[in-house]
């Protein structure tokens, strides 16, 4: 099967990156306020979260081996039909039990997700252009299309309950179904939309050999290259900053707006507003890297503008009714256009520095990172927002990005490797 042109490959790369992240923005603002009206206390809902994040943790790097082995396509599709069969269960769930199933499909579904299609695009690039090819234009017109569609389906998942009858549906549960058609399309376009060429056909024996291995020689890779390896530690500080922000964001405009249901719309449009602004980073990323003249200076800049923002967000908890909740707005889209131009360009520095045959499982590493800088992120502010309050826990997640921005090498990586790479400082 041949493999699209630059051009076309672009546009496959931009719907099936829209089409991924659509189902998650439908069931941001709607998921938590679904189980409490279905009985769910805190500690439940806490458990059945914690199901989400142990199942990706578990998952990272086994489903980024399988899409080196296998191929981007197949693991693509499993993560559409895996999404689709748990935003049908969670639609309809009413025990915590089934709750939790739900959440660990999703769970499946986005350790699965986590690599394929980039890892698609830039194979697909490198057969038409060359390894020299300049991945941040397409990888810019992907990542915005995702944030767009993060944006939008946080909208109408927090606009439309409102506007549902309870006689014809639970209101709550109709982003959730939407979300649940939209994994369906996504099934459909990987299927037709993202050609590879033929592989070997796998057998058991070698798919319980090959990922492994696979997994293995990331993971060497990743402990060589030491410029990749600040790379991945990066994506840990990334974690721990945007966890701490959308764990403590809700709660502070439900106070800051007076009551919980009016705090849970004013949250929706809040993030539709950093999700817009992470689409217009990711298009102003390439210009950020012309403009300093590196990648790496580009990102280094971008994360000292996002550790600022996120001390501004800290800073604003002095601020009390709707200038309160302007400031967290205004930080919002600085913060989140920031972390844009800092993801784009890091992903283009790794995708330099690794081999087609390495590149999926390179990216589960990295998601890997970030959902560990997530965990720790959660432990902490379990221990600290009580006591030392929610702009101290800001303050501190702020410090630790900032740091991160010195972890940017130095060296620029000009050709993708015929094979692995030798170390790198």
């Amino acid at each position: 099967m041949t493999l699209p042109s630059p051009r076309s490959a672009r546009r496959r790369y931009a719907l099936i990156s829209f089409l991924t992240w659509l189902p998650p923005g439908l069931t941001l603002a709607p998921m938590i306020l679904l189980m409490t009206e279905r009985g769910l206390g805190l500690a439940a809902i806490g458990l059945v979260t914690a199901s989400y994040s142990a199942t990706c943790i578990a998952l990272e790097l086994p489903t980024g081996g399988l899409a080196d082995v296998l191929g981007r396509r197949a693991v693509l599709a499993a993560s559409a039909a895996f999404g689709l069969a748990g935003l049908a269960m969670l639609a309809f769930a009413t025990t915590v039990w089934q709750f939790l199933a739900a959440l660990s499909l999703k769970g499946v579904a986005r350790a699965l997700a986590s690599g394929p299609a980039q890892a698609w695009y830039v194979d697909a690039l490198h057969v038409a252009e060359g390894p020299d090819a300049d991945l941040k234009p397409g990888l810019a017109r992907g990542e915005a299309m995702g944030a767009v569609a993060l944006c939008a389906g946080t909208l109408v998942g927090g606009l439309v309950p409102p506007a549902v009858p309870e006689q014809v549906i639970t209101p709550l549960a109709v982003p959730v179904l939407a979300g649940a058609v939209a994994s369906a399309v996504l099934l459909v376009a990987v299927l037709v939309a993202m050609p590879e060429p033929p592989r070997p056909r796998p057998t058991l024996t070698g798919v319980l050999r090959d990922v492994p291995a696979t997994i293995g020689t990331g993971l060497r890779l990743a402990l060589r290259d030491r410029g990749l390896g600040r790379l991945l530690l990066v994506a840990f500080a990334i974690g721990v900053a945007v966890n701490s922000v959308e764990l403590l964001t809700p709660g502070r405009l439900a106070t800051l707006s007076g009551r919980p249901e009016s705090g849970g719309t004013v949250y929706a449009i809040v993030a539709a507003l950093g999700f817009a602004a992470n689409a217009l980073g990711h298009t102003l990323a390439p210009a950020a890297a012309r403009l300093l003249g590196t990648s790496a200076r580009a990102a280094a800049a971008a994360t000292v503008v996002t550790a600022a923002a996120l001390g501004a967000l800290a800073a604003s908890v002095a601020l009390s009714g709707v200038p309160g909740i302007v400031a967290a707005a205004v930080t919002y889209v600085v913060l989140f256009a920031g972390l844009s131009v800092t993801g784009l360009l890091r992903a283009e520095m790794m995708h330099r520095r690794v081999v087609s045959t390495r590149r999926a499982t390179l990216m589960s590493v990295d998601s890997l990172q970030l959902q560990l800088g997530a965990l720790v992120s959660s432990l902490a502010i379990g221990r600290l927002a009580a006591p030392a309050g929610t702009a101290a826990v800001w303050t501190i997640a702020a410090v630790v990005l900032l740091v991160s921005a010195l972890l940017y090498p130095h060296r620029p990586r000009g050709r993708v490797p015929a094979e692995d790479p030798q170390p790198v400082r």
